[in-house]
């Protein structure tokens, strides 16, 4: 009864710990400091996108909230959809939603889930505790190699993939894990119809994990029906991608033109990125090799890289590699290592048109199943690589937490920004129209953090915070989806330096924008970006404080 007792409590604290330390990456981020809105790492790019949607989404829209005029296509929904829904339900502001309340939810899920699908297959308490843990809290090499040549614990995605605790960073990963575990369970447990529903549901919810799972529901199905005569993981193949491809259609899709062949991009970049591993010297040789066609040498220079990939970002997961020659073949096995196989694959010859170090997400489900893997097999070993295990942990936790522990955040929206946005939101529905990134301000303002987010990257914030539809924002994801964001971007500049009247009230009027939201530290005189006064564009000021100021077109309301 004590050892019950005691292996419960061993795996409730090890999801507790573990819940805690993934969600410290999210928990800070989107509260009113008095500084303003605070946001540590990415969250101030992506966290800033998944509420823009999630906006537009709850008022039963499909329309892209930065891109005005034109429906979201080629993205995955689902993540955005639930964050929709839960706001609408409970009335919970999607914002605490994003970043404090679901981030722990899917951290516990996640744990408990690999837990009771190791289990399920294992029948080992001890090995899925193990593999929970290696789920938890597996690192790479990166922070080695900067220890030793830096002096400093950093280096977290030194070899292009984020690591464990990076995982609710990005909130659709982390839902597809969910989703992919429920689905494998469901298998175990021989429910095709759930399996199915699971499988079938992540095209929208990461269509990368969708592609990896159907190629191995596939490969798993042929070995089933070859060794034991049996089709039920076949049934479940052909059910997920009808579904798949049914909820693929309700998204305008041409995301076969996204990826391009480029062969060894991650593997190049990596040597030569000075943010990256930076062997420029290795890079040279590589590249040189492959130019001046010397495939002997060039063939061992490539293939010494990507073992320095791989190795350098599974860091102790490596020890997974035991679990192959000591465990039996099961359909099960060959479907999960055809979605690592995959996982590989893909982002060696394909990158992303526009976003090409997006293809590296492949990669992280290699990453989440060899923990696994790895987990079990240190179930076996000695205690000792049981500290081993645990001095890696908390170093390599340490080095992405560092990054969103400090007093201060990277990134935040002053409280006159989220006052004049407030105000805004309260206003009757229409476009927004506000000056596009300034990447030389920005890259001018690195020096001085933490930077307002007009000042960070090209966001999603107005559209974020003030629950409008925007005319053109948040260029990052623009790229990823494929939209003709370049030539909206020099209709908005050509409006701005106008000296001809009619050139921009037709601007306004062709494209419906009812908002004006200008940043007075971009522009100190609005003048210096609107070359035609307010009153010759039909303008009126609705709004004004020390950094903001708010225009209407089309009605004469007066000013606040």
């Amino acid at each position: 009864m004590l050892k019950k007792a005691l292996k419960l409590f061993s795996i409730v604290s090890l999801i507790l710990i573990g819940s805690i330390i993934w969600s410290l990456t999210m928990v800070r981020s989107g509260i009113n400091y008095n500084f303003g809105l605070g946001f540590w790492g990415p969250n101030g790019h992506d966290g800033v996108w998944h509420m823009a949607l999630a906006n537009n989404l709850a008022k039963g829209s499909l329309e892209n909230p930065v891109f005005a005029g034109e429906n979201i296509k080629n993205y995955h929904i689902g993540f955005d959809l639930l964050l929709a829904l839960l706001h609408k339900i409970t009335n919970i502001s999607i914002s605490h939603l994003y970043f404090q309340i679901l981030p722990t939810l899917f951290a516990v899920l996640i744990g408990f889930l690999v837990y009771k699908f190791v289990y399920l297959w294992r029948g080992s308490k001890s090995e899925s505790l193990w593999a929970t843990a290696f789920v938890y809290f597996s690192s790479g090499f990166g922070f080695v190699v900067t220890a030793i040549r830096d002096g400093q614990f950093t280096g977290e995605s030194m070899f292009w993939s984020q690591q464990s605790v990076s995982t609710l960073v990005n909130p659709p990963f982390a839902l597809s894990l969910i989703v992919m575990l429920s689905g494998l369970i469901a298998l175990q447990k021989k429910n095709l119809l759930l399996s199915i529903l699971f499988f079938g549901l992540l095209i929208q919810v990461k269509a990368y994990a969708a592609i990896l799972v159907l190629c191995g529901l596939f490969v798993a199905g042929v070995y089933q029906l070859i060794t034991n005569h049996q089709s039920s993981i076949t049934k479940v193949f052909l059910g997920s991608l009808v579904l798949n491809l049914f909820l693929l259609g309700l998204i305008k899709n041409d995301s076969l033109s996204v990826f391009v062949w480029q062969p060894m991009w991650f593997l190049e970049t990596m040597m030569s990125y000075s943010d990256r591993l930076d062997w420029t010297r290795f890079y040279s040789a590589m590249t040189t090799y492959k130019m001046g066609h010397i495939w002997f040498k060039g063939l061992l220079a490539y293939f010494s890289a990507f073992v320095i990939f791989l190795i350098g970002n599974m860091g102790l997961r490596i020890i997974g590699f035991d679990f192959f020659f000591k465990t039996k073949i099961d359909s099960l096995l060959v479907l999960i290592t055809t979605v690592m196989g995959v996982a590989i694959v893909i982002p060696m010859f394909f990158v992303q048109n526009g976003t090409p170090w997006n293809t590296i997400q492949f990669f992280y489900y290699y990453l989440f199943f060899f923990s696994i893997f790895a987990g079990i097999v240190i179930s076996w070993l000695n205690k000792k690589f049981a500290v081993i295990f645990l001095i890696f942990a908390v170093l390599g936790a340490w080095t992405t937490l560092q990054h969103y522990l400090p007093k201060m955040p990277q990134s935040f929206v002053s409280k006159n920004e989220i006052e004049a946005l407030d105000f805004l939101a309260k206003q009757p529905d229409g476009v927004v129209l506000t000056y596009p990134f300034d990447k030389y301000k920005a890259t001018e303002a690195i020096k001085n953090p933490p930077r307002p987010l007009y000042l960070y990257d090209s966001t999603a914030y107005v559209s974020a915070l003030s629950k409008k539809t925007v005319f053109l924002e948040d260029e990052v994801n623009m790229n990823i989806m494929g939209y003709d964001w370049k030539n909206r971007r020099e209709e908005v500049l050509n409006f701005v330096s106008t000296l001809d009247k009619k050139i921009g009230k037709d601007f306004l009027d062709k494209n419906n924008i009812k908002y004006l939201y200008l940043a007075k530290k971009i522009s100190p005189l609005v003048g210096e970006y609107l070359k035609l006064g307010s009153t010759e564009l039909g303008l009126n000021m609705i709004f004004e404080n020390k950094e903001s100021i708010i225009y209407q077109y089309g009605e004469n309301i007066g000013s606040n």
